[in-house]
């Protein structure tokens, strides 16, 4: 196991002015069910409001494909209900039939991939790491699942959570982000076999990320937020090159992993298998600060809080959501070594600043995303938080082929449509789609290319398919 401390800095901290530190929601039942998704502090309880949208293009460019070969609505069909906040479903192609459902409070759940009423008839359980959490709620709890892509041939399982602090950690920090390896079936992973990758001191509770995804590379990417707070500030939050703000993780690649998306080889370490004191992963030499100043790990970084992400099975594009401060969400189309900006920039705009750079002081760009979309409520595509989605490859809904397919934790009944460039901003609107009338946490892909989206409201969380409207 690997642990990578985080630099500190003491400072004092008010999470509280950070609209976006916790993300609440209200069960039917009373109790407080507080999901990962967004890292953005809901002044309701309950289900979002639904918004009042006008169906016109606010991302500076034509929406060709958007508006002529896309759906005007979709649908979503119910496959398993009886959860608490859903925050991932994965489908490994080796495993015909099944869904495994991430609960943020410890569990996962396997689903025959038919109609179920959370009665239990068509689910068992197949991991519970229920006892290893720090605290389920807000945007800490177990946040992320990968299957090895050739599972279950290559019986292993990657799991992110978050566990109580170490030893050694600093006395005012939150908690420990953990990256584990267990050994599965399909019918049920061992929970006496976590194999612990890497361990990364958390100074606030928020911003946590969660997604883990193996690229088309084989090897696996791992989503780490900038530690929290707001601003990307304050305690555990290191100073970087630029003077135009204070902070901050993102730009820094030097004092921690934080603000970043990791790439490493979960089988390329010294100790796979046997147990030996060594790396417990491998780092691959393709990574873009291998022999350079930094932390090789780091694959790109400039990220506040990436939730997930996903490769484009057609293309092969990394597609990063990233969710705003205040004021922006955005989806970049990340790279080998790319830069997207926080906390220099949120989106295309200069943060808590009149201007700020287009480029580091050694000339490297700041990149700007593919898809930016405001909170202040003007245009068809607005929110408060945004939720990553998959590039459509499925057959079900033939005019969705090609498109990208995301949303935003406060839904208002409606998921959005992205037209894939080779350059500049993506034409994005919003469809209205049923059955998405609380919180939208997360999607998920299936072998065949069908999508599915975690969702949340009055009743509890939900896995839903999408189906043309």
């Amino acid at each position: 196991m690997r642990t990578v401390t985080s630099a500190m800095d003491r400072s004092d901290r008010d999470a509280s002015t950070d609209r976006r530190a916790f993300l609440r929601r209200l069960g039917r039942s009373g109790t407080l069910v507080a999901t990962a998704a967004a890292g953005c502090t809901s002044g309701r309880s309950g289900p979002a409001d639904r918004r009042e949208t006008t169906r016109i293009d606010t991302t500076g460019t034509a929406p060709s494909g958007a508006d002529g070969d896309a759906p005007d609505s979709l649908a979503t069909e119910p496959i398993a209900d009886g959860f608490a906040a859903p925050l991932g479903v994965e489908a490994p192609a080796g495993v015909d039939g099944r869904l495994y459902v991430v609960d943020q409070g410890g569990t996962v759940a396997v689903v025959t991939d038919g109609v179920d009423d959370g009665a239990g008839d068509d689910r068992s359980p197949f991991l519970d790491v229920t006892d290893r959490l720090a605290r389920a709620g807000g945007e800490m709890g177990l946040l992320g699942l990968a299957f090895h892509p050739e599972f279950p041939e290559e019986n292993r399982v990657y799991v992110r959570y978050s566990a109580p602090v170490r030893d050694g950690t600093p006395s005012d920090y939150s908690h420990t982000f953990v990256l584990s390896e267990f050994r599965a079936t399909p019918d049920a992973a061992d929970p006496d076999s976590e194999r612990v990758l890497l361990e990364i001191p958390e100074p606030q509770r928020n911003h946590n990320a969660g997604s883990v995804v193996f690229g088309p590379d084989g090897l696996l990417y791992v989503g780490v937020g900038d530690g929290g707070g707001a601003g990307d500030r304050g305690t555990g939050h290191v100073e970087d090159w630029y003077d135009g703000v204070a902070g901050g993780n993102g730009q820094d690649v030097t004092g921690n992993l934080l603000g970043s998306v990791l790439r490493i080889d979960p089988l390329g370490g010294d100790d796979v298998g046997v147990g030996d004191d060594g790396d417990p992963y491998g780092v691959p030499d393709g990574n873009p600060l291998v022999g350079r100043e930094g932390l090789p790990e780091q694959y790109a970084w400039g990220l506040r809080n990436p939730w997930r992400f996903s490769f484009d099975r057609g293309t092969g594009d990394f597609l990063v959501a990233d969710v705003g401060q205040n004021r922006y969400e955005e989806v970049n189309r990340v790279a080998a070594g790319g830069n997207y900006g926080w906390n220099v920039r949120e989106g295309t705009q200069p943060f808590d600043a009149a201007e700020a750079p287009t480029e580091t002081p050694d000339g490297d760009p700041l990149i700007d995303p593919v898809i930016e979309y405001p909170h202040s409520g003007d245009g068809a595509v607005t929110g408060v938080s945004v939720i990553g989605g998959y590039v459509y490859r499925g057959d079900a809904v033939a005019d969705l082929a090609g498109t990208y397919v995301f949303g935003d934790y406060r839904p208002g009944g409606d998921l959005f449509l992205a037209d894939p460039r080779e350059s500049g901003r993506w034409p994005t609107r919003a469809v209205s789609t049923t059955g998405l009338d609380g919180g939208l946490l997360s999607f998920g892909e299936g072998p065949d290319g069908e999508l599915y989206v975690c969702t949340v409201g009055d009743d509890g969380g939900s896995v839903r398919r999408v189906v043309d409207g």
